[in-house]
C-alpha cells in the first residue's frame, strides 16, 4: 500500500471498479441476443441434442455472418442435460438467471416437462423439440415447438394407419414422449377400421426386443408401428426382420431417421413413417446440404428443429421490432411466419395459442437404405 493510499480510497476505487465493470458487462449484454442452447449431448438423447445443438448453431452462425438481429449479434452457451430432466431444470434455472432472452431445448419431451416452469418464471421464450401431447397442454405461454406436437402430428399419421391395417400392433417406450403418443394413437384409432390388437411397451434404451417383436407376431396384426426413440427404433426393425416380419412397418418421424437407417441397416428398408421434417424433401434439400458441409454429417429432423427455431425467433423478434421477451412470446402464440418473410425458416408455419405449430408434412419410405419423400401432406388446418 502506497503512503497515500488509505483503506477509506482503496475500498473506494475498488468499489468504482465494481460499477464501472457492471456497466460494461450490462452494455455488452444489450449488445447481443443472449441464447441458451439446453440440449442432450450425453445419455440416451445424444443423437437427437446433438442434431438439435449443432442446427442450431449453424443458424446462429449464419445470422450473425449476415449482421445479426436488429443489428445485434447472437451470443451463446451450449450445456449438456446429460438427458437429465433434473439437470434439464437446473440449466433452465441457470440461463433464466443469466437473463438469456431465449432457450433451445431440451429436446426430450420428459426434460422440457419438469424444466418449462423455469423458463416461464423468467418470461423467457422456450423452443423445444419434444413432441408429447402433455407440453403444451400445461398453459405455458413462453413455450412453443420446433416440431408438430402428437396433436398434430397423429391425426396425419392415423389417416394414413387406416389406410393400411385393420389389426394394428404398437409398440411403444414408456416414458413421457411414448406414453403421450401412445394415448393419442388409441383416442384417435376409436371408431375407424383399425383396431388395436397388441399394445407393448417397451423401455428406454432398451436392448433385446426379441419379446416386443414376439408378441406383435402372435397377435396376428396386419401391421406394426414403432414409436421409440433412435436406438431403440433401429434395434426393432432389426428385431422384426431378424424374426421374419414382412408386413408394414409404420412410425412417426424418428422410425425413418437418418441415424435409425444408419443403425437399421437393411432392415430399416420399407419402413414408412410421417415425418414433418425432412432433409429428402425439395424445399429441405438446401439445409440438409449446408449442414452436412459444416458438420462432414447427415442431418434428421433434429437438426431442422434447432435451425429453423433459431430462424423463427428471428422473424418473430424483427416481426415486434425490439427486444421484448413478452412481446415476442405473444407475436409468436397465434402468428404465422413466411418463407416470402424469412427464407430460412424453410416452411411456411402458424402457432396456435399453445405453441403448437401446424406445416406440410410428408409420408417417408425407406428404399434401399435411402429416406424418399412419397407424399406430401397439407397443414392439419387445411383438413
Amino acid at each position: 500500500m502506497s503512503a497515500n493510499m488509505t483503506p477509506y480510497r482503496i475500498v473506494q476505487k475498488a468499489t468504482l471498479l465494481g460499477a464501472l465493470l457492471s456497466t460494461a458487462a450490462l452494455a455488452q449484454a444489450q449488445d447481443s441476443v443472449k441464447l441458451a442452447n439446453l440440449v442432450e449431448l450425453s445419455g440416451p438423447g445424444t443423437t437427437a441434442g446433438t442434431l438439435f445443438k449443432n442446427g442450431v448453431e449453424l443458424a446462429i452462425k449464419e445470422i450473425n455472418a449476415s449482421g445479426g438481429i436488429l443489428g445485434k449479434k447472437i451470443s451463446y452457451t451450449t450445456e449438456d442435460t446429460q438427458s437429465n430432466p433434473g439437470v434439464a431444470k437446473g440449466l433452465t434455472q441457470k440461463a433464466v438467471d443469466n437473463e438469456v432472452f431465449a432457450i433451445f431445448g431440451p429436446v426430450y419431451s420428459g426434460s422440457i416437462m419438469v424444466s418449462m416452469a423455469e423458463s416461464k418464471r423468467g418470461e423467457v421464450p422456450n423452443f423445444t423439440g419434444g413432441e408429447a401431447a402433455a407440453i403444451t397442454a400445461q398453459g405455458n405461454p413462453y413455450v412453443f415447438r420446433t416440431s408438430f406436437g402428437q396433436s398434430v402430428s397423429f391425426p396425419k399419421l392415423v389417416r394414413y394407419v387406416n389406410t393400411k391395417s385393420q389389426k394394428l400392433a404398437l409398440i411403444y417406450v414408456n416414458n413421457d414422449f411414448g406414453k403421450g403418443g401412445r394415448d393419442s394413437l388409441i383416442k384417435l384409432l376409436e371408431g375407424t377400421p383399425t383396431k388395436l390388437v397388441a399394445d407393448i411397451s417397451t423401455d428406454a434404451g432398451q436392448v433385446d426386443f426379441s419379446a416386443a417383436v414376439l408378441k406383435a407376431k402372435q397377435s396376428d396384426a396386419d401391421a406394426v408401428l414403432i414409436y421409440t426413440n433412435e436406438e431403440e427404433s433401429a434395434r426393432a426393425l432389426r428385431e422384426l426382420r431378424k424374426q421374419g416380419w414382412k408386413k408394414p412397418m409404420i412410425g412417426e418421424t424418428t422410425l425413418t431417421g437418418q441415424k435409425v437407417i444408419e443403425l437399421a441397416g437393411d432392415a430399416a428398408n420399407g419402413a414408412v413413417a410421417h415425418v414433418g421434417l425432412t432433409i429428402d424433401a425439395p424445399q429441405l434439400k438446401a439445409f440438409g446440404a449446408k449442414y452436412k458441409a459444416e458438420y462432414k454429417s447427415e442431418s434428421d429432423h433434429n437438426g431442422i428443429k434447432g435451425y429453423t427455431g433459431v430462424y423463427i425467433l428471428k422473424a418473430a423478434i424483427e416481426k415486434v421490432g425490439k427486444l421484448d421477451r413478452k412481446a415476442v412470446a405473444a407475436a409468436l402464440r397465434g402468428g404465422c411466419f413466411s418463407t416470402k418473410q424469412q427464407p430460412n425458416i424453410l416452411m411456411d408455419v402458424c402457432f396456435d395459442d399453445k405453441g403448437e405449430l401446424d406445416r406440410e408434412s410428408f409420408l417417408v419410405e425407406v428404399k434401399n437404405g435411402k429416406a424418399e419423400v412419397v407424399q406430401t401432406l397439407p397443414p392439419l388446418r387445411q383438413k
